[in-house]
């Protein structure tokens, strides 16, 4: 079934929650109205929505519903073996919808929870006999992802319907993660029916997933919170946590989305230069020894905080953007930019890796998914990034 996709703008300042609030408090009645319109869609059928959140923009399903779900993947063209993250309102909803009566949420997170929810940050639970999320969430596994996102449209959506979302990122399966309103149109328009405009994502980059079920923990995607604040703010039962493998096998299970299959990538090829420098060389390299005309070719150079000197880097490259040079700075250029590259017509993508401390792990996480080559200090490694 096709929809007429309808955009709706909403305000996030004027949605407002208390400390200890489940419910918000709502000043501009047409987002209350284009808010209650997206939730009565998510309660009273199996259609999926668009919405805001810190990091990126969502696609929300009930993660209760098998057919809410199935929109989800099919909107995406996702495989139905990456899971999905479940997202809450607040704690009482957590306990109230998904968990048994009598459980307790693992120690390990209290901390965690009690400073970075609301926020960009995924934890695992068990899934416990007789739980009501879709086995479709999960990908048929044992643990199931949940986070309380911060942003006010994203969590009074979620409060508003009561429902606990499945809430992949709002793009087309593999292309770069939406932070605009726009981009999820331009990847879902007549796939869903409506998406809620909230401006653009503060983060930029999806959040981190971690597991404390396992001693010692880990880290399974890096994201919106840097392992080194995981550190710090776990505590001892945190020093120690264990970065996991970036790509997940073919044939692997896995927890969490982002470990599986190609991701974040524009339509045009991408090429990622790690430790080269102020990249004149190694840029300028990598056109003669391709053999590539950039009088023909489009080229984009996307720098950060070393690609600083134009004028020795090949005059023809037809565009140059500058994605910042803090890490937060980056992770919130960073998937606007790729997407401005294609509407430009770029066909090829040369952009600057940064070090991979605080938002660093994340940003360089997302690119080396989306680099179809890597140049590592005048190396080159082809083909193996994204697999």
């Amino acid at each position: 079934m096709g929809f007429d996709t309808k955009i709706l703008t909403v305000k996030p300042e004027s949605v407002h929650f208390g400390k200890n609030d489940v419910m918000p408090t709502i000043t501009d009645k047409q987002t209350e109205d284009n808010i209650r319109l997206a939730a009565n869609e998510l309660v009273h059928t199996t259609n999926c929505v668009g919405f805001p959140t810190e990091t990126v923009y969502g696609l929300a399903g009930s993660a209760l519903n098998d057919d809410s779900v199935r929109s989800i993947y099919r909107a995406k063209n996702r495989p139905a073996d990456n899971p999905l993250i479940v997202h809450v309102s607040s704690l009482d909803q957590l306990k109230r919808k998904l968990l048994p009566r009598d459980y307790e949420i693992p120690s390990v997170y209290l901390n965690l929870i009690d400073k970075f929810w609301p926020g960009p940050l995924t934890i695992l639970l068990p899934i416990h006999k007789d739980s009501p999320i879709s086995k479709l969430v999960t990908a048929n596994q044992s643990t199931f992802a949940v986070r309380m996102p911060n942003h006010p449209i994203a969590r009074a959506l979620i409060a508003v319907s009561d429902t606990p979302l499945a809430a992949p990122s709002a793009n087309a399966s593999t292309r770069p993660s939406p932070t605009l309103a726009q981009h999820v149109f331009h990847d879902l328009q007549g796939k869903i029916p409506y998406i809620l405009d909230g401006g653009a994502c503060d983060v930029g980059v999806e959040s981190t997933v971690v597991d404390g079920l396992v001693s010692p923990p880990m880290l399974l995607r890096p994201g919106g919170v840097s392992v080194e604040e995981i550190r710090t703010v776990g505590g001892e039962l945190w020093e120690n946590v264990i970065l996991s493998k970036k790509t997940a096998g073919k044939n692997e299970a896995v927890r969490t989305p982002g470990m599986k299959y190609r991701h974040y990538s524009p339509t045009a090829k991408v090429v990622l230069f790690v430790d080269c420098g102020d990249g004149a060389k190694a840029v300028n390299d990598y056109i003669d020894q391709n053999n590539i005309d950039p009088v023909q070719i489009k080229i984009a150079l996307l720098k950060s905080r070393t690609f600083q000197d134009a004028d020795k880097i090949n005059s023809n490259i037809y565009i140059q953007r500058e994605l910042g040079t803090t890490g937060s700075e980056i992770s919130h250029n960073l998937f606007k930019a790729l997407r401005e590259m294609d509407e430009y017509g770029v066909d090829l993508i040369m952009i600057e890796g940064i070090d991979e401390s605080n938002e660093g792990l994340a940003v360089m996480n997302r690119l080396s998914k989306a680099a179809l080559v890597t140049v590592k200090g005048g190396e080159r490694d082809e083909g193996k990034n994204g697999n």
